[in-house]
This record gives C-alpha cells, structure tokens and sequence, in this order.
C-alpha cells in the first residue's frame, strides 16, 4: 500500500499531476508532460486558495478556466477532463477540517465559473482567429480575381489550418470553396456539401432577421453580419455556431463572393443550459427555484389585458420538527416527496409549481378563467398532503397552510403579489394551520402596517417618538386624587397618536418591551417626584403615587429588581410612590421564581397591583401567595352599573371580591367608571378607588397636579 502524501504541499502537486494526466492527451503542447505538470501546478494552487475562500470570487475562478486556454487546452475535451478531475479531487486533496458538503458545494461553483471563464476564452480566442481570417480574407479578395499566386498561398495556408469552419459561395448561394474544419462540424463530405446552396440551410430556430441579413448582403447593401445560427446535421443532430458572413468584392468594388466563418458552440450552448438549468433549478427537488418562479410570474403579471393569475404559497406545518427529531436527512426526503406530489398537482397547460426555500412552495396557475382554477389547485395541493409520508418507517401526517392570491395580470408587481400571499399564507397559519386562506387587502394593509410599526419601533424609543399621559385614580370615599396611572403613546411620524393596543404587543414580540417599559417606568417616577414637589405645602389630599403597567416580558426579565431601585434611587422617591400594575393572566400559575422579583419589590415597599382582575379566571385562594396589595376590578364587572337600576348579579359579584379583598388586606381599584351612578354605587359596595372617564380621561401631567388640589376636587 503507498503511503499518502505528506502535507498540504505534497496533496496539492499530487492533485495537480492527476489533473495534467488527464488534460495533456487532448493539449496541442510542445512542451513534455513534467513541464505541463509544472505549469498546471500554480493553477491547482488557485484551485485550493479559492477553495478555502469564504467569500465566492467568481472573477478568479475564471481566471483559472481562460489561463486553461492560454496552455493550449482549447479541445472541448480538456475542459471536460478538468471539471471531472476538480469534482474528483480537489476536495479530497485539498480540503481540510470544513464540513465536506459545504467544500462540494463550493468545489461545484469553482467549476462552473471555471467553465464560463473557459467559454469566454476560447470565445476570445475564436473571434481573434475570425478576424485575422477575415482580414486575411478581405486582403485576399483581390487574389481571387487577378490570381496572385503568393496571396493566394497564404490565404490557402489560413484557410487550410484555421481552427474554425471556413466557407465560400458565390451571391447566388452556390458553395464554391469549404476548409476541413467546416466538414468535420457538419459531418459531410466536400461534395456533399457543395451540392447543397446556401438558402437550403434553415432551421427552426433560426432568428426573424437572419435571412434579411443575409439578403442585404448579397444586395451589396451591408458589408458582413454576425448571428448565432443551428445546422441539421446528417445523422440529426443539431450543430449550433456563431456564424459571420462578410461580402468580397472584386477590384471595381462589385459585389463577387460571401465569406463563411463559423465557431462550433454546440458545446459551449450545451454546458450554457445545464449551468442555466441549476442556477434556476433547487438541487433538492428538481422543481423550479425562487429565480425560475419569479421570472414566469413577472411573465405572467406582465401579459395583455384580459388576463389573470392566482397563486398559493405553501408552507408546511411543523416542519422543523422532522428536523429536530428525525434529522435533516429524512427532512430533505420528505420535501422530496412533497414536490413530487406538488409537482402531479399542477400539469394543466400555465400552471406551475417551484420551491422558494426551505419548505415553502409556490404553485402559479395562469389564464383568463383563474378565479376558479386557483381553487381547483388550491383543492388538489391540500388532498396531497392528506395521506402520510413513510420516512425510515414512520408514517408522518404532513400538514400545510397555504394562502391564495387571485387577479388580473398589470395592477400589481411580482414583490407584491408574493408578499400578499406570504401575509395570508401566515393568517391561516395563526388560524391553527393545515388550511387555506383567500387574500384580502384589508389585512394585506394591517399586517403591512404591523410590520412598518414594528421596523420602525427601534428608532422611534431613540427619536423620542413616546409620550405618557395620565389618567387618575380617585378615592371613593372623598373624592380625591390619590394617583395616576401611566399610559404611554406614541407618536407616529405617518399613523399619528398610537394606543398601547397597537404596539405593545408588538413590542413584547421584539422584546423592545423591555428597554421601554424601563424608559416608562424612569417617566413616571420622575414625574411623581415633580408631582410630589410642587403639592408641598398645597393643600393636597395627600402624596401622590403613580401606577405603571408591567408586561408579562419585563416580569420575566432579571433585571427588574434592580432597576427598579436605581431608578427610584435617581429621582430620590420612595418606593411607596410606586405602583406595579401586572395583568391577573401572566400571574395564573406562575411558580415561585416568576414571583422572587415581585416579592422583593413588595418587600421594599412597592405596591403591586393584580390588573383586569375577574378576566383570568383565577383560583380566588392563590391571592393568599400572590404579592399583591391592590386589586384592580376589571371594568365588564361594573358595566352593568352604568343603569338604573343596576344589575343585581353584578352588585353580588362585586360586593364578594371586595368583601373577600379587604379581608386579605387587599385595596379594591375599579377601572372604567363612566357615570355618577356607577361611582355612587361601587362607593357604597367599599370600593376603594376608581379611575374612568367620569373623572377624566388620560391626559398630560400638568392637568392631574390641578385635579390633585382639594379646592379643585369634587
């Protein structure tokens, strides 16, 4: 058994002598194998270099495939040759500790930019011989009509030796003259070829213009023309070149002969469209990719009034759970098996289905009846994915929620289209999955605006778009204003003033709840602070404590305690000027460590308050654990005390949570108190305080220091 090599150097020259093994059979080189070996060998160096690269730099790839040219190996074979020896070798003895499918993933696309450097090389190349010959051509011209014999021996040695296929014809068409390289591309003899005229040689895919090309030029109306053009050949294939016809005048400068040069590029074209066919192609699947899908419904918006589309974007549910448990392996097999099934959905004529990532697929159905043939398509994804996936024995019960989108072609651009179909897509998702939903543009223009608020949310704390106002809390027994609770708004730039309704929700999802409740939370104090100053020596009801909400988020987050102490330590409040409200449904069943943080605050003297208390359907016995001091009655309880007379179950209901409130020590403070006759009655049920639009509605500071002063309450 050898030994292998070395190091990294000894891997890298042995890769580069399997590499001129391979290619220096098929090089037109004078140079010895040793020596071509030598000049492979900083090639192979390249190779590793970019190999290693994080950043794909496909420019020196390429250099790699047209320095290929420059060593003579302009054989389609070499090329060929030396895209197996890289897929073979290069990562075998040039790769290092990487995982090996990111370093075959980065091998493949070294070699399709070593292929388009090559191709654009050898292009070069070509067209440097093309003109050389049709300038030798052109000076020969005169040769063909006076017979000179030394131009006409170079001409004939260029005509004989050139690479490309060469060809004379008079203006009728009839062929007078071919070189060798000319019948070896068409595969027929000289007399076989002769015998056929020019304007015998159409081909289906021939371009509008090529014959009035080729007509102006035997009119002497144009002196050469350039086109890419396919032959039939003899045993039916198809030859496709880069054809240039020049015109050739005699000395008086009439019209005489055309000039053939052709390039073979069946190769090249064939290697353009496999390189086409993966970059808009998933490697997985085989289905179209987000490239592909993007093109044809660019197409398909695009097309004439009368028109129309309808798409579903697919998106499995749970689908990363295959992964975490079974493994990507078997996730890559079930998406396999789900395109196969996508792919049998959509074989009517305009209809497609492609993979945009991940697993989510799109399917596209285009025509004049679409309103109809998009659920059609949307029926059949959906009893596709009815019957069970086997993976490695498993049964999996495959589920996906897909949204529709349907239209005439020319309103809206591809962007949009995919962006509203990924938004209700989404909306039946959040609606419990394995559904379809059909786009509408009202929730297309929510969720927009959702997602315009929550981009916008980080700035807008650093620009200082956020403002509190203040809504008081009133004793029920004399009427005066013991506190505020702190509301925050923002402040939109487009949408004007926000509620907290609209983004605090999305703030707690961010998690951006955390840096504003704390910006809240240091407002609120400081304004208490002022509060507290500017009534010393008024004659006040008393101190003023302020009441700041406390999301789910902030609860869990472990720097509470301690912010809240050096923020009251900052303005120089005490804590008793504070008032925690939590929500009574982050509360239920919450364990001993989610309440460690209010514990210690209540232990300092900071009230905490059990907000919309009555809505979480709470165990009245867990108050006793509970930290609280203050119970907030949530405001559907007193609803039914806004008439007269009030409803007797709700006075019941109430009058047993204040009896059972003071009995724990607890506070009882009533939200949405809108008229006289409610607050008279909670009054006389021994609520405490109450806060509503009968006192005030939330407003800015300066309004709550004047309701503060006894001469002003009522």
């Amino acid at each position: 058994m050898s030994a292998e090599p070395d190091g990294p150097e000894d891997r890298l020259r042995r890769f580069a002598t399997i590499w001129s093994r391979a290619v220096f059979p098929v090089t037109s080189t004078s140079l010895p194998r040793a020596e071509f070996e030598q000049r492979l060998l900083p090639l192979a160096g390249r190779l590793r270099d970019l190999l290693h690269t994080r950043g794909f730099v496909a420019d020196e790839a390429k250099a790699v495939g047209a320095a290929l040219v420059g060593a003579h190996c302009t054989d389609p074979e070499a090329l060929a040759r030396t895209l197996d020896c890289v897929d073979a070798y290069l990562v075998l003895y040039c790769g290092d500790d990487s995982p090996r499918d990111e370093l075959r993933a980065r091998s493949s696309r070294l070699q399709h930019a070593m292929a388009a450097g090559y191709a654009q090389a050898l292009r070069e190349r070509t067209l440097a011989e093309q003109e050389s010959i049709a300038q030798a051509a052109l000076r020969a011209q005169g040769v063909v009509a006076q017979a000179l014999h030394a131009s006409e021996a170079r001409f004939r040695a260029v005509f004989e030796g050139a690479a490309i296929g060469i060809g004379i014809a008079d203006l009728d068409g009839n062929i007078l003259q071919v070189n060798k390289a000319l019948l070896r591309m068409f595969g027929f003899s000289e007399q076989g070829l002769r015998g056929r005229p020019v304007l015998e040689w159409t081909h289906p895919e021939d371009a509008p213009q090529v014959w009035k090309l080729y007509e102006e030029l035997v009119r002497g109306e144009r002196e050469h023309y350039h086109v890419e053009k396919a032959f039939n050949r003899p045993d039916g294939t198809v030859l496709w070149t880069n054809l240039t016809v020049s015109l050739l005048r005699d000395p008086d400068g009439n019209p005489q002969y055309q000039l053939a040069l052709m390039e073979d590029t069946t190769e090249r074209r064939l290697l353009n469209l496999r390189l086409r066919y993966e970059a808009t192609h998933d490697a997985l699947t085989g289905l179209p990719n987000r490239t592909l899908f993007f093109e044809r419904l660019e197409k398909a918006l695009g097309a004439a009034e009368g028109q129309r589309f309808g798409l579903c974007y697919l998106d499995l549910d749970g689908f990363k759970t295959v992964n975490d448990s079974l493994g990507h392996a078997a996730g890559d097999r079930l998406l396999v098996e789900i395109a196969d099934r996508l792919q049998s959905c959509a074989t009517a004529p305009g209809e497609m289905v492609a993979r945009l990532g991940g697993d989510e697929f799109v399917a596209l159905t285009t025509g004049a009846g679409t309103e109809r043939e998009v659920d059609e398509l949307a029926e059949r994804i959906m009893s596709a994915l009815v019957t069970p996936v086997s993976i490695d024995g498993r049964d999996l019960l495959v589920r996906g929620s897909l949204g529709i989108v349907e239209g005439p072609a020319g309103e809206r651009t591809a962007a949009e289209v995919l962006r509203s179909a990924d938004i209700t897509m989404y909306r039946a998702k959040s609606a419990g999955g394995n559904r379809s939903e059909l786009a509408d543009p009202e929730a297309d223009a929510r969720a927009i605006t959702r997602h315009g608020l929550t981009t916008a949310l980080p700035t807008a704390l650093e620009r200082g778009e956020f403002f509190i106002e203040y809504q008081p809390l009133v004793h029920l027994g004399d009427g005066s204003v013991r506190g505020a609770e702190a509301l925050v708004r923002w402040l939109h730039p487009q949408h004007g003033v926000l509620g907290p309704d609209r983004f605090i929700p999305l703030a707690e999802h961010t998690g951006l709840i955390v840096p504003l409740g704390r910006w809240v939370l240091e407002e609120s104090i400081r304004q208490a602070r002022e509060w507290r100053e500017r009534l010393v020596g008024q004659d006040a009801a008393g101190p003023l404590r302020i009441n700041v909400n406390l999301s789910p988020c902030q609860l869990g987050h472990p720097g509470l305690v301690q912010d809240t102490v050096d923020i009251l330590e900052r303005a120089g409040v005490t804590p008793d000027a504070l008032c925690l409200e939590v929500t009574e449904s982050a509360l239920i069943g919450a364990d001993d460590d989610l309440l460690k943080p209010l514990r210690r605050l209540a232990e300092m003297g900071v009230d905490i308050a059990l907000d919309d208390f009555g809505t979480g359907y709470s165990n009245l016995a867990n108050l006793r654990r509970l930290p609280v001091s203050v119970l907030k009655l949530d405001r559907s309880f007193t609803r039914g005390m806004q008439q007269f007379p009030a409803d007797p179950v709700d006075l019941k209901i109430v009058e047993g949570i204040v009896s059972l409130a003071h009995n724990l020590d607890l506070a009882v403070t009533v939200e949405g108190v809108e008229t006289g006759a409610q607050a008279e009655q909670l009054r006389i049920l021994g609520c405490d305080t109450a806060q509503g639009w009968y006192y005030a509605k939330p407003g800015p500071p300066e309004r709550l220091h004047e309701l503060a002063l006894v001469d002003t309450t009522g």
